[in-house]
């Protein structure tokens, strides 16, 4: 079953205004799944918003991003036009996917970063003693991606793909919308298990996804005082989000944000490699 969401395109004016909001603080032009998970309990995601605001307006969560960037494992080298032709991918594809990669590596950054923070500060976990990075200027808007395809309006063999890179990543039960989005690429996804190989075995997402959860962690505990709850979760809605937030920061979110590092340096141009 698919995670209770509340689309972009039908939310009500009030949940419209925070969505929109959060794309402006962040610089992702699209509303992660998450958000758009919490806005379906009343209530919830004004407190979020309230909540996570500070540091995402102050240039602490941008400097925490590139932090936790740099401290990844360095990408592999970009494909070469060789690759991208066997795939069955035109040249003007590249494009756009590199696009579409960096709004959800920026988006899980922002969300793995201060979703942390906050379920930290809820479960009241002993916070490490990290200083804060100096704040940065907020990031230009990413360019908005092509719609999000719905998983039950795909074609099957497409669905099957989706389901099948998903599967890789546990049973969380929540399809990624990232491999949604890539839904407009079908070759693109059939490509990427022959592209990424042992990178998606179940063994290296494991270690990835761990590694992105200390990362983040770190960085979470660093903006935990700057964030700002008002009182607690409203609508006695304490225990859905506590474990929503759970499985978005240490199942979800964390596994993709390897991944999605890794994709970054295979599909970008070589000459963004370069510079």
């Amino acid at each position: 079953m698919a995670l209770p969401e509340l689309r972009e395109a039908e939310a009500p004016p009030d949940i419209a205004a925070l969505y929109a909001a959060l794309r402006q603080a962040s610089g992702v032009p699209l509303v992660n799944l998450i958000h758009r998970h919490l806005a379906t309990l009343p209530g919830v995601l004004p407190w979020l918003w309230e909540a996570i605001r500070p540091p995402l307006e102050d240039g602490t969560l941008a400097a925490a991003r590139e932090r936790l960037v740099a401290a990844l494992p360095a990408p592999p080298a970009s494909l070469s036009a060789a690759a991208w032709a066997a795939a069955c991918l035109a040249p003007d594809s590249r494009r756009p996917v590199g696009d579409l990669i960096a709004v959800y590596n920026r988006g899980n950054l922002t969300n793995l970063i201060l979703l942390t923070a906050l379920r930290r500060a809820l479960e009241a976990a002993p916070r490490e003693d990290i200083a804060p990075p100096a704040p940065i200027p907020p990031p230009a808007m990413l360019p908005a991606p092509p719609p999000l395809p719905r998983l039950e309006s795909l074609p099957p063999p497409v669905a099957a793909l989706v389901k099948g890179l998903a599967a890789r990543h546990g049973d969380s039960g929540v399809v990624p919308s990232l491999y949604l989005h890539l839904a407009h690429w079908p070759a693109l996804l059939a490509a990427l298990p022959g592209w990424l190989g042992e990178e998606l075995s179940p063994t290296r997402l494991t270690a990835g996804r761990d590694l992105a959860i200390r990362l983040a962690e770190r960085e979470a505990d660093a903006l935990r005082p700057r964030l700002a709850p008002q009182g607690g979760v409203p609508g006695g809605h304490g225990a859905q989000v506590l474990a929503a937030l759970g499985t978005f920061t240490r199942q979800v979110i964390p596994g993709m944000v390897p991944l999605g590092h890794l994709l970054a340096g295979l599909l970008a141009p070589p000459a963004d490699r370069a510079a």
